[in-house]
């Protein structure tokens, strides 16, 4: 068993506390509605974004019913997510596209999801990942992180993150990790003070900061 193995398995038989944000995106298993919550979590906190992601699915569910949501009732629905308004308009946008043009199905494939305005690598990777259950590395601040404070790998930007993972992650974990690192950047190892001594893989980390 090598290291990764040996940090992959510790994190999970941790058991940390999850975010009701990310149990409700691990729940999905649909593509079109991890895509929607995806692009309300962004540059937003899970608080914010798990009431907000339940308001608007009360308004639709899927691409048919949210083109058809003005702007106005969407922006009511998504607030306070940072920049709600943009972000109500980009959701209507491109689930007008998807019900119209893409006969109501997300793209499966990472160059096809970054065609929408607004949808960069990390959200492409999560829609893969959770919404297709595919191989795909999706990397937010905390993978990006606590990656590099591990000494795993050794980047400067979560993209560079992702394509480095997947020269080095084995396969088998790229759906996972995302849980798993976001859930342990949420609750020990944080930016700016993390909790060391409560670390369940403290052992491997070689602390860069």
């Amino acid at each position: 068993m090598t290291d990764i193995d040996k940090i992959v398995s510790l994190l999970k038989n941790a058991k940390q506390p999850q975010s009701e944000f990310v149990k409700l995106m691990d729940s999905f298993k649909n593509p079109y509605l991890v895509l929607i919550a995806c692009i309300l979590s962004l540059r937003t906190n899970d608080k914010t974004t798990y009431p907000a992601t339940l308001r608007m699915l009360e308004l639709a569910k899927t691409p048919k019913e949210m083109k058809n949501v003005s702007v106005e009732d969407l922006s009511k629905a998504i607030y306070p997510v940072g920049f709600y308004e943009n972000k109500a308009r980009q959701i209507i946008e491109l689930s007008k596209t998807i019900d119209e043009e893409l006969n109501g199905q997300v793209p499966d494939e990472i160059e096809d999801l970054i065609k929408f305005k607004g949808v960069g690598r990390k959200t492409a990777n999560l829609v893969l990942s959770l919404g297709f259950n595919k191989p795909a590395i999706c990397v937010d601040v905390h993978v990006h992180r606590i990656f590099n404070r591990l000494g795993y790998i050794k980047t400067k930007t979560p993209e560079e993150t992702e394509f480095a993972l997947r020269e080095k992650l084995p396969q088998k974990y790229w759906i996972d990790i995302n849980t798993l690192l976001v859930t342990h950047g949420q609750n020990v190892c944080k930016p700016i003070k993390p909790k060391c001594s409560e670390c369940p893989i403290a052992r491997y980390c070689a602390k860069i900061i």
